[in-house]
Formats: C-alpha cells, sequence, structure tokens
C-alpha cells in the first residue's frame, strides 16, 4: 500500500534526521575535546592570551605541538575558538573562558562537567538496570563521580550560595552569623559545607552523605580550609537526629536521586527546630512530562537521569524512581505538607536549570 509520501520526500526526511543523529554523534567527539582541554590545561593557557599558534598553545601546556593542532582546529570546527585565517592563529574569547576556563570566580563555568567515557563495565550494569529494574548506587561511578559532581556544582555553591542564596531566606543569615547548627543532607564532596563553615565560624555544620567517596572527599576539603566547626557522617537523611536540633538544613540537588524521598523528608521534619529554616534547591521541571520538552536541554536532563539520577533513585527495590524531572513543585509542596511543613516558598532566581524552596515546620 502506498504511503501517499514521493520517495522524494521520504529521503529528503530521513536525510535530514539522520543529520540530527550523526549531530548527536559528533556532540559525543566534541564533548571528549573539550574533556581534554580542560584535563590539559588548554583552555586555562588560551585564556587572556589573545590570538595563538598552535605551537604557542603547546608550548604554554607543555604539549606536544601535532596533537594540539589537531585539537584547537576541532575546536574551532565546534565554534568554541576562533581561528584566524590569515596567519593561522586561535583565541579563546573573554565569554568562551569564563565557560571553559575560569572554575575560580564564574558562575558560567560548565567545562567540569565533561569526563571521560563511561567504562564499558559501568554500561554493561546501567543496561543490565533496564532488565532488572534496580539501578546503581550512587558510588557504583567511583571517585570521578565525585569529582565531577564537584566541578560541575562547585562554581554555584562558592560563589552564589552564601553571598546570593542565603540572604534571600527570612532570618538564616543571622541566626547562623550568632552561631547555629547546620545540616547539609546529601552533602557530596562538601563544597557547600566548607563554604558555610567558612562564613559562619560560630556555627557547627554537619554534612551527610551515604557515598563513602563523597565523604572521604569532603574530609579532604574540611582538612584543607583548617576548619574545626565541621562534623561529617557517612550516613543519609535516615541517620538524622530524631529530636529537633538543626537551625537550618540543605538539600541542595539530591532529593531526586533518593530512593525514599518521603522518608527523607519526615526524617528533616523531625530533626529541624521549630524555627528552624529547610533550602531545596532541586531542578527547574515541570507537572506535566511532555512541557519539560520547552526545556533546550532536556534531552541532556533524561541522559543524565538515566546514567545517574533515576539509577541512584531506583538502587533499592521499590525506589521512588523520579529521576531529573521528576520532582516538580507541586509534588514537592505536597510531599512537605504530608511530612507536616506548614510553610512552602519558592524562589525563582532567574536559573535556567533549578529551584530553590525555603520550607518551614
Amino acid at each position: 500500500m502506498s504511503s501517499g509520501i514521493e520517495p522524494s520526500s521520504s529521503r529528503e526526511e530521513a536525510n535530514l534526521f539522520a543529520f540530527q543523529v550523526w549531530s548527536y554523534k559528533q556532540g559525543e567527539m566534541v564533548s571528549l575535546l573539550i574533556h581534554l582541554g580542560d584535563r590539559l590545561g588548554l583552555y586555562r593557557v588560551m585564556s587572556g592570551a589573545g590570538p595563538l599558534t598552535a605551537e604557542g598553545i603547546a608550548a604554554r601546556a607543555g604539549l606536544d605541538a601535532r596533537w594540539v593542532l589537531e585539537w584547537v582546529r576541532g575546536q574551532a570546527a565546534a565554534g568554541l575558538v576562533r581561528w584566524d585565517d590569515d596567519d593561522d592563529r586561535f583565541e579563546l574569547t573573554d565569554a568562551a573562558a569564563a565557560v571553559l576556563a575560569d572554575e575560580q570566580s564564574s558562575l558560567l563555568f560548565a567545562a567540569g562537567a565533561f569526563g571521560p567515557p563511561a567504562a564499558p563495565d559501568f554500561v554493561d550494569d546501567l543496561a543490565e538496570s533496564f532488565r532488572s529494574g534496580v539501578g546503581m548506587p550512587y558510588d557504583r561511578q567511583g571517585p570521578a563521580g565525585v569529582h565531577r559532581t564537584e566541578r560541575m556544582l562547585g562554581p554555584w555553591t562558592r560563589l552564589a550560595l552564601v553571598p546570593r542564596i542565603l540572604p534571600a531566606l527570612d532570618g538564616v543569615v543571622a541566626k547562623l552569623e550568632q552561631g547555629g547548627v547546620v545540616a547539609d543532607v546529601g552533602c557530596g564532596a562538601g563544597v557547600a559545607v566548607v563554604a558555610m563553615a567558612k562564613r559562619f565560624p560560630r556555627s557547627r555544620v554537619h554534612g551527610y552523605d551515604i557515598s563513602r567517596h563523597a565523604i572521604e572527599r569532603a574530609h579532604q576539603l574540611v582538612a584543607d580550609a583548617g576548619l574545626d566547626n565541621v562534623t561529617l557522617h557517612n550516613s543519609g537523611a535516615c541517620d538524622l537526629p530524631d529530636e529537633p536540633t538543626f537551625d537550618f538544613v540543605l538539600t541542595l540537588d539530591c532529593l531526586h536521586d533518593m530512593t525514599r524521598p518521603a522518608q527523607s523528608i519526615g526524617a528533616i521534619r523531625r530533626s529541624i527546630a521549630p524555627d528552624g529554616t529547610w533550602l531545596i534547591k532541586d531542578i527547574r521541571c515541570a507537572p506535566v512530562p511532555k512541557d519539560n520538552l520547552a526545556n533546550p536541554m532536556a534531552a541532556m536532563m533524561y541522559g543524565f537521569s538515566v546514567a545517574s539520577c533515576l539509577s541512584s533513585a531506583l538502587s533499592e527495590p521499590d525506589g521512588a524512581g523520579l529521576g531529573t524531572l521528576g520532582l516538580h513543585p507541586e509534588l514537592l509542596g505536597r510531599m512537605c505538607a504530608d511530612a507536616g511543613f506548614s510553610r512552602f516558598d519558592l524562589h525563582d532566581i532567574d536559573e535556567p536549570a533549578n529551584l530553590y524552596y525555603e520550607v518551614r515546620p
């Protein structure tokens, strides 16, 4: 039976679809080049240096010029560096440097998110999760997973959490300046723990995480900072005190990863002081899943979910399995109310990826 579509139209549609598919393969290869540029310090030696030859870039980085030439041509093809055809020089613009080189002072830094390809055995285990329905715990990614997360979220934590987010919360800064008790639940490598302990030396900051690799890294960061007002716990929300203890609780980008988020919320409710505050940072998403497609980065978010967030959230039988784009404001509000919280305020600070919630008993 004829489909009613001319063969030429069908071929054109297939050609366009093939281009779309191959563009994702191109993205995979460019991702590898970005990782190498970050890992080898190529972006850093180009930052602020103006137009450079490949030989000049290689000399600054202490690398082989022929390999650098091929890499930097690929960067130009991807539109990440400027290529001056007249004298074969390459330049990293200030805007590109903010995204690819400036990890310490740019909120836009992104190169740390580009890690090496996943090991074949990890992908094998991920494929098995599709068959068994049970995902892998966060530590299955090894220390590299902690390192990648630290570098993805670290710039925001250092540059925005204390100076921008905490002042937006009612009375939190004053309470911590006087000396409060803080819990960062799902603290990861401890970047937020260190930032708060430095800023509020009178307060005691507790970091909780079920990842052994994360807590090991957090101990290192705390020791490097010379802090004596931090206590780290290799445990999750279920091990929080059963009595009101904390003046301030944080869960940053982690509730949707938890196998039992409702139980974690209940544990936080029991452990927070009657006048305490809970800050939740979680992914901006919609109640109707298809509405998430309006986000131009939705495909990446679902990829992150399969590889990490959903896998973690299903790493125990009957896990909640929310996934990266599964904890929308309406659901979170209901869960907080069910746990006995009475105040739930959303803060939208025009950050593309995240929303913030100020929750109180």
